[in-house]
């Protein structure tokens, strides 16, 4: 099945068709096209796929589908959920859990989002009340285990998404906490952008006889992006940074900094600048992150500055411009940096700022996507053509 297919071609239910057309969208991603029909047949799934190649969509629909289409036969209980979605981060748990709304918007299921760093009340109210499908970082998930206020005994389906990062952010135990509460019998994915061996450990533990879907070569940088690089002092990045928003009149910018500290610093310095920026990372309370994607979505703050972690998940439409303001400490993450770009079959620009100091990693970057990263020179800023070779 290939993506000239319709979604109708796919044996989802018609309120999910309904919802899909709503939603505006007519021919699945190839990652939709191979997943949801192994979804629908109830078995076990592992799968490669990058945030914005549609995997989302691959597992909530064909979940809400199931859940639709076979109702307990007991009913559902209170604080009794019959699905749960693992995420990394509370940005992405909110996120999926919004797509579950927008697909699920003409079937009777209830969902919602669980996640640390608000209060427990709010959550404990809802979950009071009938959830069908819950969306939940780890540590809260176990702390409402822990305080018997969440059953996981009808837990139907699990999906992990981004499972790599799970890992990198030391989730490992928690996971294995968590599966200890579930039913041995149920239907679980693994989403993971990258297959590395301690990912194929986890699925080996969490999954049984699955089918394997992959939709993107590793850590191959999404070919709709333009990359560069900009040689320029450490000293002059922001003054290029400045200078590159108001000549080229961008209104949605998604910089990326190393650290926390280095995004605040950034954000304020571009204000100073008269350039309106809010910075986004694990530092800042729940309710002012969700603002500063809010408003940066919005096209009411133009420069949204992140850190990798704080980054990862968001699900930005037709973001134009990626700037990699310092180069990660990691060059796996420059893929995914410049993956929040270049999505839905529009082009971007991923611009890369880089010290004397970073030459080594960028080389290091083109290796691992097989490819040189032109290199530009901008009078006035740069330290001259030593990395140009």
């Amino acid at each position: 099945m290939n993506t000239e297919h319709e979604f109708a071609g796919l044996g989802l239910a018609e309120p999910l068709l309904r919802a899909i057309a709503a939603a505006g969208y007519t021919s699945p991603t190839p990652i939709q096209a191979k997943a949801i029909p192994m979804v629908l047949a109830g078995g076990d799934l592992l799968a490669a796929a990058q945030t914005g190649t549609g995997k989302t969509a691959g597992f909530v629909l064909p979940i809400l589908h199931r859940l639709h289409g076979n109702a307990p036969a007991g009913g559902v209980r209170p604080g009794r959920p019959r699905c749960l979605v693992l995420t990394p981060t509370r940005e992405l748990a909110a996120q999926v859990e919004e797509s579950v709304r927008t697909y699920g918007k003409f079937v009777p299921l209830k969902s919602m989002v669980m996640y640390g760093g608000v209060g427990m009340q709010p959550q404990l109210d809802q979950l009071r009340k009938c959830v069908d499908i819950l969306v939940a970082t780890p540590g809260r998930l176990l702390d409402h285990a822990g305080q018997k206020t969440l059953d996981l005994s009808g837990i139907e389906v699990l999906v992990l998404d981004e499972g790599d990062r799970m890992l990198d952010m030391g989730f490992i135990h928690d996971i294995r906490r968590v599966l200890a509460l579930l039913p041995r019998r149920r239907q679980s994915m693994l989403f993971s952008a990258t297959f590395s061996d301690d990912v194929r450990a986890l699925a080996a533990q969490l999954l049984n006889n699955p089918g394997s879907v992959e939709v993107a070569a590793r850590n191959s940088a999404c070919e709709l992006v333009q990359q560069s690089v900009h040689l320029v002092e450490k000293s002059q990045k922001r003054h290029l940074l400045s200078h590159l928003i108001r000549e080229n009149n961008w209104n949605q910018v998604l910089v990326f900094t190393r650290t926390k500290h280095g995004a605040n610093r950034l954000a304020e310095t571009l204000v100073k600048d008269g350039i309106p920026a809010a910075a986004i990372h694990g530092n800042k309370s729940q309710s002012a992150r969700t603002r500063a994607l809010s408003d940066f979505k919005r096209g009411s703050v133009p420069v949204l500055v992140a850190t990798d972690i704080a980054a990862r998940g968001l699900d930005i439409e037709q973001l134009p411009h990626v700037v990699n303001f310092e180069l990660p400490n990691v060059a796996e993450d420059y893929v995914h940096r410049i993956g929040r770009t270049g999505r839905a079959a529009k082009e971007g620009d991923a611009y890369t700022f880089m010290a004397p100091d970073e030459i080594a990693m960028v080389r290091t970057i083109e290796r691992v996507i097989g490819q040189p990263i032109p290199r530009i020179s901008m009078p006035g800023y740069d330290f001259g053509t030593v990395a140009a070779d």
